[in-house]
Formats: C-alpha cells, structure tokens, sequence
C-alpha cells in the first residue's frame, strides 16, 4: 500500500519532536513498541485512519487488485513486480551507506547492474541466481541505526501501520527515489504520468503478494486494527535484529 504524498513529510516533521534519541547501547532502538504495552498514544486517530483505510480497501483497492490478479497474466505480473523491485535498488544503496552496510551496498550496486542489463531492465531476477539476495532497507532503520527512537505508532491513510520514525523514513525514501527526477526531464506531465503509474503498480503489486493472507487475518481477528499493529512491530522488530514468538510478519508486511 503505497503512495507518496508530501503530506507524510509535514505529519511526520510535526510529530518528530516526540521522538528522541534512545538506548544508544543497541544499533538499533525501537523504543517499547515491542513491549505488551504498545506505545500507541494516538490510538483514537489512528483508528479513524484504520476505518477510512479499510474502507478504500474494501470499496476500491482490494476489487481493483482482484481484476488485476484474474486479467494479467501470470508472467506479466512477475514482470511488474520484477522491475518495480530493481527500480528500489538506489534507495537500498543510499540506506545502506549512511548505516555503514557497505558490503550490503556493494551487493545492492551489483544486483541492479545485472538485473537492469542481464534482466532487461529488472524484468526478470538474474541477481538471485548468483546468490546476491537483496540487501533490502529504509531511511526508518538508517534513522534507527542512528540512535532515534520509534516514536508513537501512526496508521497512515492508504500506507498503513507505521511510526513517527518510520513515516518521516517513508517520506525520505519517496524524495530519495531518482526516478522521479529523471522523470521530471521529460517535464511536470512526463513526471505526473510516472507517478501516477509506478504508484498505481506498486499499489496493485503490493496488494495482489497478500490478497489471500490479508483476507484470512481480517476473517479471524476480533480487532484487526491491534492484530495489523503487533504484526508490523514484530516486522520491524525482526528488521532491527530482534525476534518474536508467534506469527511470521513477514507474510503481510514484506513490501514495506
């Protein structure tokens, strides 16, 4: 569930002053969040933002989705995900310099060389095959290497679970994507009309990994909006080294 508004910038900026510098003994900090009590300060806004989320899903962007997985075939939507997937690259590169992962960003440089060459422009995952497995990352966990705590935990219309941390990382890693700027050569209308398609793919491609799994949660939990909050702290928990019991989070949220 992705877009990329300005908006996530200026709440996130807003609300970064309620985020300190915490427990420097870790490289990674994440507050309390992955504590029985759930640091979640905003609950009664964050719930107004779950409801309108879970009804544009609902209403819009699950059916959309559906059409799309019964319509496209198969190996078109590999294709789509493939490229969406090397276009991330530069972002993991410059999230993985500024944590010191040099060899993680040696290997992303690498994989985007030869799956932009060898893959056809990312189309298909030769990278994978020479085992150079993606060396996935965001500004939210530069942010954490950096000593920042999580802040409160956000649910962002549209985006989904997040923190005050994590939604600034969000805005950061949108900004920091060439491909918006490389666009913009073509003009404002060259770079609307990208943004408009790499946002609706990566939307359609996002939702279509966990359409299953995602309707399954929503069958079995009494409170999804607290089933959607601990699943993607235990993400990010496992993002920053740190592992829980329990379900895999990894099924719902792989694509952050």
């Amino acid at each position: 569930m992705l877009f990329r508004p300005a908006v996530i910038m200026l709440l996130a900026a807003v609300l970064l002053g309620t985020s300190a510098c915490a427990d420097n003994d870790n490289k990674y900090s994440y507050s309390n969040l992955d504590n029985p009590g759930i640091a979640d300060p905003l609950e009664p806004i964050n719930r107004v933002s779950f409801t309108v989320s879970h009804f544009l899903d609902g209403f819009l962007i699950e059916p959309i989705t559906r059409l799309y997985v019964f319509f496209a075939p198969k190996f078109m939507q590999e294709r789509i995900a493939n490229i969406l997937s090397n276009m991330g690259e530069p972002v993991f590169f410059a999230n993985n310099i500024m944590q010191g992962e040099f060899e993680k960003a040696g290997i992303t440089v690498q994989r985007f060389a030869i799956n932009t060459i060898v893959g056809v422009g990312g189309m298909f995952e030769v990278a994978d095959e020479l085992d150079l497995n993606q060396q996935r990352t965001d500004f939210g966990l530069t942010l954490a290497s950096w000593g920042f705590s999580s802040g409160p935990f956000l649910y962002i219309p549209v985006i989904g679970p997040s923190s005050v941390r994590d939604g600034l990382g969000f805005g950061v890693d949108c900004f920091m994507t060439p491909w918006t700027y490389i666009a913009g050569y073509g003009g404002s209308s060259a770079q609307d009309k990208y943004l408009i398609a790499s946002t609706s793919a990566s939307i359609l491609t996002n939702r279509a990994a966990v359409l299953d799994e995602y309707k399954a949660l929503e069958e079995s939990s009494l409170d999804l909006y607290a089933q959607l909050r601990s699943i993607f702290i235990q993400y990010r928990n496992k993002q920053i080294g740190r592992t829980s019991p329990g379900m895999n989070p990894d099924l719902y949220f792989d694509n952050y």
